[in-house]
């Protein structure tokens, strides 16, 4: 009767690979079922999978996913004092840099994309020179949800082809044991302040509010009802952006469903205003960042089309790279009514995931600075070529001219946070020599004449992640745009030690300033921030 129930859903377990085997399943299996609960069907469920494909261990996925210092943590940490082994803190950088990546909680059933690992913050606490660390998984609703259950629930978007898994998600809501309506995002993207809240973000969810204690741990608060009340599939882009002037905020989210892209914006009290769905975007195209002015808000569809029939089907990745597409840039009024006002200009053959500024240049031009991603087919290969591109749009006669600021493959750049939507002239840029977030170094370009003008690269075998540009004194507006810092955590991968780095951001060099030995490896991961400590939410 149990063989026939189950075989009928899952064949290969009427052909157990040993006797021991179909026994220890078999009495997992009634187990669970004299004690039949929602919590406990999904117990039988999962020991039904493990006989039929039992869990890899992440370090020797085939695919590479999560290894080397890509590999999980797994655990956390609590607030541990560090040395400073080079230089000194400045007395000045008294607040938290925090850096958000994916990581696991469990062992996964499934191949596991980088970018569906569970969210963790890495987070250092300076303070009069001395520096805390730890980290922290973001508590979102799905990893409470797999935490108490002991086992992944949720599936990955590259794991859509297994029926296993899809069974697994399915069979949670009908039992009611998982509730739409909270999302599954894994907050492992990026993190934003603004209306004086920190929050730890990932583009198909809402963002989860984090607070910092006294002593440097945290602490996710839960996730943030940006509409008032629960909707539907609500998300918000891991990338909104901030108006220093104004204090609003401005953000999208994208969709699957019709219309694929909606933009919206908050006052600088955090109050959602009005959504304006762009009608005029007609595939669920891949959009991560956007760009803002002082008038416009800009986005950008390039050649990757989300796909999860593909994938379900068994034939390819999430992102699907269409090559007959043209990319294209849609500038719209930052306060816009409706989409008719939005203005779509097509650029052949320039595809970009991180946008790094964009600023008018008098009444008709807008300029955008992007990495084009050049070689957009090995998007996820080490072949991947990247350009740093400034695009000049003048509105009026739609003339489009672009400028190659560099070559290198550079990725992954901030600027001084005080020219977001301005015109800036320096920009700092990881130099990513291989697919992924592994950066073996760091450029300083100034836009003005074109070219680089600082960098620094790590000792070999050593790679970091996206520089981070902190204002020597974020009170003075009068000082120069490049006086101020670059941080980074960086990993040694021959002595597998990982370090804090800060740098002089105006010097030619990229001066080390100071070195943090951490207390433990930290994974390589995506996006961080610095918060003051008159900033830090508590």
């Amino acid at each position: 009767m149990v063989n026939l129930r189950f075989g009928l859903l899952f064949p290969s377990i009427q052909c157990a690979r040993t006797a021991r085997e179909f026994e220890l399943w078999v009495g997992c299996l009634l187990e669970d079922f004299f004690s039949y609960q929602v919590i406990g069907s999904q117990k039988l469920l999962h020991n039904a999978i493990n006989v039929i494909e039992p869990p890899f261990h992440s370090s020797v996925d085939s695919g590479q996913v999560f290894s080397e210092n890509f590999a999980p943590i797994v655990e956390e940490l609590e607030p541990t004092d560090c040395q400073v082994i080079q230089g000194e803190l400045p007395l000045t950088l008294n607040g938290a840099y925090i850096r958000n990546g994916p990581d696991l909680q469990n062992q996964p059933h499934h191949f596991l994309d980088f970018f569906f690992g569970d969210g963790m913050l890495h987070c250092l606490q300076l303070s009069n020179g001395r520096a805390r660390y730890c980290s922290r998984f973001v508590k979102t609703y799905k990893h409470r949800l797999e935490r108490d259950a002991g086992y992944p629930i949720v599936p990955s978007g590259s794991s859509l082809y297994r029926i296993v898994d899809i069974v697994r998600f399915l069979k949670a809501i009908g039992t009611g044991y998982l509730d739409f309506m909270k999302g599954f995002g894994v907050a492992n993207t990026s993190l934003a302040f603004f209306a004086n809240k920190l929050v730890a973000l990932c583009e198909y969810d809402l963002p989860y509010v984090i607070n910092m204690t006294e002593n440097g741990d945290i602490e996710t608060l839960g996730r943030w009802e940006v509409d008032g009340n629960p909707k539907l599939l609500a998300s918000m882009t891991a990338h909104p952006k901030v108006d220093s002037g104004t204090k609003e905020t401005f953000a999208f989210r994208w969709s699957l469903i019709f219309p694929h892209l909606t933009f919206f914006r908050f006052d600088k009290n955090g109050v959602k205003q009005k959504e304006i769905p762009i009608f005029s975007i007609k595939q669920p195209s891949f959009f991560h960042d956007f760009a803002i002015t002082k008038r416009f808000a800009i986005f950008h569809e390039t050649q990757l089309v989300v796909a999860p029939m593909k994938v379900m089907m068994g034939r390819g990745t999430l992102l699907d790279y269409k090559p007959n597409k043209t990319p294209r840039i849609g500038v719209i009024r930052r306060y816009a009514l409706n989409d008719s006002e939005m203005k779509w200009f097509e650029i052949p053959g320039f595809n970009t995931i991180h946008i790094l500024n964009a600023y008018e240049n008098g009444d008709d031009e807008i300029v955008l600075v992007a990495s084009n991603i050049v070689s957009l087919e090995n998007i996820f290969d080490d072949a991947v070529n990247i350009e740093l591109e400034k695009v000049t749009i003048n509105m009026k006669t739609k003339k489009i001219s672009r400028n190659i600021l560099s070559p290198r493959n550079l990725e992954c750049g901030s600027i001084n946070p005080r020219y977001v939507g301005k015109k800036n002239r320096f920009a700092y840029l990881g130099v990513n020599n291989q697919a992924g977030m592994k950066m073996s170094g760091v450029v300083k370009i100034d836009m003005k004449v074109g070219c680089e003008v600082g960098r620094r690269f790590y000792e070999p075998g050593c790679f970091g992640g996206e520089p981070l540009f902190v204002p020597r004194d974020s009170e003075d507006i009068l000082s120069d745009e490049d006086d101020g810092y670059l941080m980074t955590y960086v990993h040694n991968e021959q002595t597998n030690e990982s370090k804090f780095l800060v740098m002089d951001a105006k010097s030619p060099e990229l001066d080390i300033v100071a070195m943090v030995r951490l207390p433990r490896r930290v994974p390589y991961g995506f996006h961080g921030l610095f918060l003051r400590k008159d900033q830090i939410p508590s």
